[in-house]
């Protein structure tokens, strides 16, 4: 699977799990170190916490290791013509505009403009270009129209 990053995004991943293969791994071994001194493991809620918090890092190694080896860069996008992942893209709906920032979802931040290329939205948008009217249905089964009216 690739996983469709920014720069910003990879660099961000690549820093967490620089943090996560170094200091929280010392941090966690400290920890389990500790629990196994204070003796039965069997009984000792510490060691099976410091365990069960060291599975969440490895599992979120594995998880970043993945998603950094199979990434692929999002450059933003310069043709104008017709959006794809990279374009930021300005949409009306009932009168109102939105700026849309077309991304991985492993990036999407629908609060901060940046929607997946694999969301109700970003699908309709790709491939469209200017003037264009996407629909978009609801998950209550309303269907939402927005017009294209800028490619930035």
């Amino acid at each position: 699977m690739n996983y469709y990053l920014t720069e910003d995004r990879l660099a961000e991943l690549k820093a967490e799990l620089g943090v996560l293969k170094t200091v929280k791994r010392i941090e966690i071994s400290e920890r389990l170190k500790k629990a196994k001194e204070l003796g039965d493991l069997s009984e000792n809620a510490e060691y099976s916490e410091a365990r069960e918090e060291q599975e969440r890092i490895e599992k979120r190694i594995v998880e970043l290791e993945d998603i950094i080896l199979n990434s692929e860069l999002i450059k933003k996008s310069s043709d104008r013509r017709h959006i794809d992942i990279g374009s930021t893209v300005e949409v009306s709906r009932s009168g109102k505009t939105t700026k849309f920032f077309i991304v991985g979802s492993t990036e999407a931040r629908p609060d901060e403009g940046k929607i997946s290329n694999e969301s109700p939205l970003g699908k309709e948008l790709i491939k469209h270009t200017v003037g264009d009217t996407v629909s978009v249905e609801t998950p209550d089964g309303r269907k939402i129209d927005y017009k294209i009216t800028r490619i930035v």
